[in-house]
């Protein structure tokens, strides 16, 4: 049986999520996804790469979170059920990008990360 959280306990959930990027802790982060966890990037331009599972993602992360000089900070953030809203910055040596992110949980898990980026 599958609950929809509340809004608290979702937060929670992603707060963990976005403490694990903030730390570079790729295993923290991938062990707060579900086994069929969505990630979409934000390139190629225009819409992005879509990765599925956790093998694909941990590909697809793992230069973000080895880049020990880039910083992950969440701006603001609204949590509605099973559903977060997040702005943030995204900052790497002299260059940054600001985005949003669409996350989704399910049973204690982030299942879907789907990321924006201002163009």
């Amino acid at each position: 049986m599958t609950l929809t959280p509340t809004a608290s306990t979702t937060s929670e959930i992603v707060d963990r999520f976005n403490a694990a990027w903030a730390a570079h802790d790729l295993d923290a982060a991938l062990a707060l996804i579900s086994a069929d966890c969505v990630f979409e990037a934000t390139a190629p331009a225009p819409d992005g790469e879509r990765h599925v599972g956790i093998d694909a993602i941990r590909l697809a992360w793992a230069a973000i979170f080895a880049d020990l000089d880039s910083r992950f900070t969440v701006e603001d953030a609204y949590a509605h059920g099973d559903r977060v809203v997040q702005r943030w910055t995204y900052s790497w040596g002299n260059g940054h990008v600001r985005g949003v992110d669409l996350i989704r949980v399910r049973d204690g898990l982030v299942v879907e990360k789907l990321a924006y980026v201002k163009g």
